[in-house]
């Protein structure tokens, strides 16, 4: 009994079949030596590394559009529904085009969904900036951060997949309030009237969110859009902490995402002009205190 008597009787697998199997398994072998014999061309070539991308990726798609076309003859006759091969093909173009099918679903995702639109600020992973165009396959970001201080553009666009959207976390700045939430810490010596600093740093807080503290109220009536966002109070506030080396006050705000910066640095200025104007209040800085038991006296000494 040869090999393919035996198949037959114990597998059940007919002369047939197995003749299809046997060329069918020929020519993904040479479809496959074709497709590495190519790539190893092109790696020797002098090519940038876009073009290579795109001859890898393009002989990928290649090599499973070969097959369906070389495979189905074949198999046609033995699926006996051509509905079935349909279907096995697909499944094949799914595997193949796995990638840009999850971008397709990622875009509708993005148009159904909107975990963000076009003009909302976003981080993606490691990626921030301002959306400025969604496409089938990809949505665009002008880069906010990176290795420019604060949230400011770096003027570099980023292109995105859209199945980042499934696969990291995607945070929007621009949902649910007009602003965000920023603190700036100001820390004074234990000497200073700490009560006088907290209530001028308040006065500053609520001198450059004015409008903000307005609308409070009808804010936080209204800042759901669809989440279950609750806010006690949406004004200026100073929360009081001790320090090593003083009196920690922390101002929390709210501020439009693209003008951070700029009211930082406005509240900033108002601050040294709040401790420059009064001799009873000082700024921290690390410190250490030397006790001299012979003269009875302490001494402070600047590190």
């Amino acid at each position: 009994m040869n090999i393919q008597e035996w198949l037959q009787t114990n597998l059940g697998i007919s002369i047939q079949t197995q003749g299809s199997i046997l060329l069918s398994l020929v020519i993904v072998v040479v479809v496959w030596l074709l497709r590495k014999a190519l790539l190893r061309v092109t790696a020797r070539a002098e090519m940038d590394v876009r073009s290579r991308y795109l001859w890898e990726k393009g002989s990928q798609y290649a090599f499973f559009i070969i097959l369906a076309l070389t495979l189905g003859p074949i198999w046609l006759g033995q699926v006996g529904n051509f509905a079935t091969y349909l279907g096995l093909m697909a499944a094949g173009l799914a595997i193949a085009l796995q990638e840009p099918l999850t971008d397709l679903v990622g875009w509708a995702f993005i148009l159904l969904r909107r975990p963000f639109a076009v003009g909302d600020r976003i981080e993606v992973g490691e990626n921030k900036g301002d959306v400025i165009d969604i496409r089938m396959f990809q949505f665009s970001m002008l880069e906010v951060g990176g290795w420019v201080e604060a949230d400011q553009s770096t003027g570099r666009v980023i292109h995105v997949p859209n199945g980042s959207v499934f696969r990291r976390d995607v945070i929007n700045y621009s949902q649910g309030l007009d602003y965000i939430w920023d603190e700036l810490p100001v820390r004074i010596t234990f000497e200073s009237d700490w009560e006088k600093a907290k209530a001028g740093i308040l006065q500053i807080g609520e001198a450059h969110s004015p409008e903000v503290s307005d609308r409070s109220a009808e804010l936080a009536r209204d800042v759901t859009g669809g989440f279950h966002i609750s806010y006690q109070t949406l004004s200026p506030a100073v929360f009081t902490d001790l320090r090593e080396s003083g009196v920690l006050l922390t101002l929390r705000y709210l501020v439009e995402p693209r003008r951070r910066r700029v009211v930082k640095e406005a509240i900033v200025e108002d601050v040294l002009r709040l401790v420059n104007a009064h001799e009873d209040l000082q700024f921290a800085y690390p410190t250490m205190r030397q006790v001299l038991t012979d003269l009875r006296q302490a001494r402070p000494v600047d590190l």
